[in-house]
């Protein structure tokens, strides 16, 4: 005589660990009308060396204020053409790398002014002795 299987929980048909018959999943739908991630434009990475150059040029004595507004016009150009993020940034770029390298200009103006006072007194009062 067979012995009847071996049920120590009692679940009997109903036991959530017995192995399950398949089944086969419904068919996906993909509906590809509108909708999607929307495209982001990426910032423009010119813009973003310019801001940072102009930021820069303060504690540089204005030598890479130059250089973001070289950058500057090349991004503002390049986001003309491109349509991508960081006009702002271009921009500020542009107005600090201005600001800064004028007021650099007139340090060195006046440094140099300075040493030609120096100078030019030193040379004029030693020869009345």
């Amino acid at each position: 005589m067979a012995q009847p299987p071996y049920d120590p929980y009692g679940y009997g048909s109903n036991d959530p660990y017995a192995p399950q018959p398949y089944s086969q999943q419904p068919a996906v739908q993909h509906h590809y009308y509108g909708g999607g991630a929307p495209v982001t434009r990426g910032t423009n990475g010119m813009a973003t060396a310019a801001m940072i150059l102009g930021l820069v040029g303060i504690i540089s004595c204005g030598t890479t204020s130059i250089l973001a507004i070289i950058f500057g016009h090349v991004a503002q150009s390049q986001i003309r053409r491109t349509r991508e993020e960081g006009a702002g940034m271009a921009t500020a770029g542009l107005i600090l790398g201005y600001i800064v390298t004028g007021l650099w200009v007139i340090v060195w103006i006046f440094y140099l002014w300075l040493w030609a006072i120096m100078f030019g007194s030193a040379a004029s009062t030693s020869s009345t002795y």
